[in-house]
């Protein structure tokens, strides 16, 4: 079903082909080879493959990577989200950790990414596990930022994630409160601000949200959601376009141009944010390091 949407004249419709600004080369080089050997041989998963991101070409190419942990099949089915759904994940991979701080020694990471699936079916929803994996990656790899891109943990279950002293902590509110039923019904605006300011409460560094554009928002909702970000302890955003990954998911509404992108980013800005991604193919975890380090 559509997303219904208001017309702007600072849109693309999104029928006919895609916009000249959303076109991405096909992954190719010696260093995406190396990257997709490497995840094989550790039974390791990317969002960049997972999620069908479309700057896999980029990040592969240049030999970055977000892993993502607990499996490859998530609990929740988000309209929007290409990851396989389930009743119930996959077995819990104990030594993940262990492969993972192997990994980015090898890769020579000095900033590592690490997301998830959403695990409703484990008692704790993975937390125990995400923090496994941080504590792996500093301990093997002393001086290398990790940030963590996690699922709505609520009060208690994050704590064990936030006593690892993540660099960044990243949680997306995904859009705007009036098409949050784009999401997981168990997922919800009021769940994500609270995630975040857990997360800024607790004195971590980074603290990071991303807002997907194109499924029929208006620029005064975008304003709105940049307004809460900020009142619970944001200092990072990123503001990217929403792509259909296949005919499963729900449509897009409009294709946002980057003109319209770089007004959000200046407004962001103005907000107080220390670090913005605002673009047509920015993602949560694209330029991470950057974003981490204040860039925009």
């Amino acid at each position: 079903m559509s997303v219904p949407i208001d017309a702007k004249p600072d849109a693309v419709p999104a029928h006919g082909p895609k916009p000249s600004w959303l076109r991405v080369p096909i992954p190719s080089g010696a260093e995406w080879r190396n990257m997709s050997r490497l995840l094989d041989r550790r039974g390791l998963h990317t969002v960049c493959d997972s999620a069908r991101c479309p700057n896999k070409a980029e990040c592969w190419g240049c030999g970055t990577a977000t892993f993502m942990i607990l499996g490859n099949t998530c609990t929740r089915n988000c309209r929007f989200c290409a990851v396989a759904t389930g009743k119930s994940g996959d077995p819990v991979n104990a030594d993940e950790p262990r492969q993972l701080a192997e990994a980015v020694a090898e890769l020579g990471l000095t900033y590592a990414v690490l997301t998830s699936v959403d695990r409703d079916d484990l008692p704790d929803r993975g937390a125990g596990h995400f923090a496994a994996c941080v504590r792996a990656i500093k301990a093997g790899n002393p001086g290398v930022r990790v940030e963590v891109l996690i699922p709505d943990y609520r009060k208690g279950e994050i704590d064990p994630v936030l006593a690892e002293r993540p660099d960044a902590v990243a949680h997306n509110v995904e859009t705007v409160p009036r098409l949050q039923r784009v999401r997981d019904a168990r997922a919800s605006y009021e769940a994500s601000l609270r995630t975040l300011e857990l997360a800024a409460a607790a004195g971590i560094e980074v603290v990071k949200s991303s807002i997907l554009l194109g499924l029929g928002e208006t620029r005064d909702e975008v304003l709105a959601v940049l307004d809460d970000l900020r009142r619970v302890g944001c200092t990072s955003v990123v503001l990217g376009q929403y792509l259909r990954p296949t005919p499963a998911q729900v449509p897009v509404a409009e294709y946002v141009t980057p003109e319209t992108f770089r007004d959000y980013a200046r407004e962001a800005r103005t907000r107080g944010f220390s670090a913005v991604v605002s673009g047509p193919l920015a993602r949560t975890s694209y330029h991470a390091r950057q974003a981490f380090e204040g860039g925009s």
